[in-house]
Order: structure tokens, then sequence, then C-alpha cells
């Protein structure tokens, strides 16, 4: 097995030299990069506004690391009277860490779906919720806190673009080195994937790796591209990737 991992870094490398260390092949080749986000700026100020008992989503570690980032430069501290979320539990530790808070988290799945199911969540009248995530993304986080009553504002803590490759090239090498296996941890990225892999090598080789994703809904989206071997790690972090390449 020769696995190529597309997640970004830290998280891409970090996972590619533990492999690595199991005598596993792997290879890094990031899809995704990323900046600062457009929100910034303004988050110390929305969180310190915010009252006791509301609520703060972080979808990401990368989340974490800008937004306390532009907290500690504005000489504040994640404040103390709030409830914070995190997607899972890589994200929550990691605003644990910054924050020295408690910080909630569904102990199963990393998706919204799984977090919406928390029973503090089912009942938000009168509560004002920030989401702290990228450009872009899924709504039904919050939409779905809008439906129980919360008033919810996004802040775009930092933005993706995807990293630029030349296809032919790339997949050629990709070819070569044996890779027969892929990581894909997000939808964006395993779109990105298969429209940067040219057609030839899209149906001789990509489409015939096996592929390890984070959700059902991800794979639901490789199906229908074309992918036929597909395994589901049961979260969204290193370690359940690792169980999901053995």
């Amino acid at each position: 097995m020769t696995i190529l991992v597309t997640r970004p870094s830290p998280s891409g490398e970090q996972l590619v030299s533990r492999l690595r260390a199991l005598g596993r092949v792997a290879y890094h080749a990031p899809l995704i990069d990323f900046a600062p986000g457009s929100d910034l700026p303004q988050l110390p100020q929305a969180l310190q506004q915010l009252s006791a008992g509301d609520l703060v989503f972080v979808l990401s570690q990368h989340s974490v690391n800008y937004a306390d980032s532009v907290i500690g430069r504005a000489g504040l501290s994640w404040p103390a009277h709030l409830t914070y979320y995190a997607i899972g539990r890589s994200t929550g530790l990691a605003l644990h860490c910054v924050s020295s808070l408690p910080v909630e988290y569904p102990r199963e799945r990393e998706i919204s779906e799984t977090l919406l199911l928390l029973p503090a969540l089912q009942k938000l009248a009168g509560k004002r919720a920030l989401i702290l995530r990228g450009n872009g993304g899924r709504e039904l986080l919050g939409t779905t806190l809008s439906e129980r009553g919360a008033d919810v504002s996004y802040y775009e803590c930092y933005q993706r673009s995807p990293v630029h490759y030349d296809g032919s090239e790339q997949s050629a090498h990709w070819q070569r080195a044996g890779v027969d296996t892929l990581v894909v941890t997000s939808g964006e990225m395993l779109q990105q994937l298969y429209t940067l892999v040219p057609d030839y090598y899209r149906s001789s080789w990509l489409l015939r790796c096996r592929l390890v994703v984070v959700s059902e809904r991800l794979a639901t989206l490789a199906r229908d591209l074309g992918w036929r071997t597909i395994r589901v790690a049961d979260n969204a972090d290193n370690d359940a990737l690792i169980r999901a390449l053995q």
C-alpha cells in the first residue's frame, strides 16, 4: 500500500510522519492552503459583547489558531462566561489548550449532525451563537441553531485556497510512485483532486485507488464521482485515519 495524504499542513505532514514511523510508504500533497480570514479583526470585540451563557462554536483547529492569535494581539483572552463547543475532540482540545476553558464536543462522529444532537443545543431561544470557521462551508449548523431560537453570526477566521499543481505531471508522478490509497478529508478537496487529474489518469489510476474519507457524506460524493473502493474512518483525526488505513 502506498498512501497519498491530501489533508493540509500541519495535520497532513503529521499523519505522513506517523505512517512512515509505522513502516508505511506515504506522501503528502496538500490540496488546500490557508490565510487569515476577513472577519478576524472584528472577532475580539464580538466575543467581548456576548452575554453569559451565549455560545461559541469552533469548527476546526485552524479556526482556533487564527482566532487565538488575534485575541492575543488585542491583549484579551477567551471570555470565561461563554459556553464553547467544538466540532470534535482534536478541535476541542486545541481550544481548551489555548483558553484553559471547558469545551463541549460530540463523542461520536466529528460532523455538524452529531454536534447538533447534544442535549444542551436543543432549545436556544434568547441565546446568541458565534460560529468560527473558514470561508464557505456547510450551513447546516447555523441554520439549525437559528431554527432552535439562537441569533447566529458567522466569523470567517481563515480562508482556504487551492494549492495549484500541474495535473498531468503530478498524476504521472503519483502513478509512477505506486500510489494506490488516497486520504481525503473534505468534499472540497475531493472535488479538487478529481478535477486536477486529467481524464486518462482519472480512469486508469485515480478512480481505481482505494479512498479513505471521514464521513458518509464524503463517501456518497466519492461514489457519485466514480470511486468504488471507499473506507470511512470513524472520525476525522489522524488516529482514526491510521486505524482506517490498517
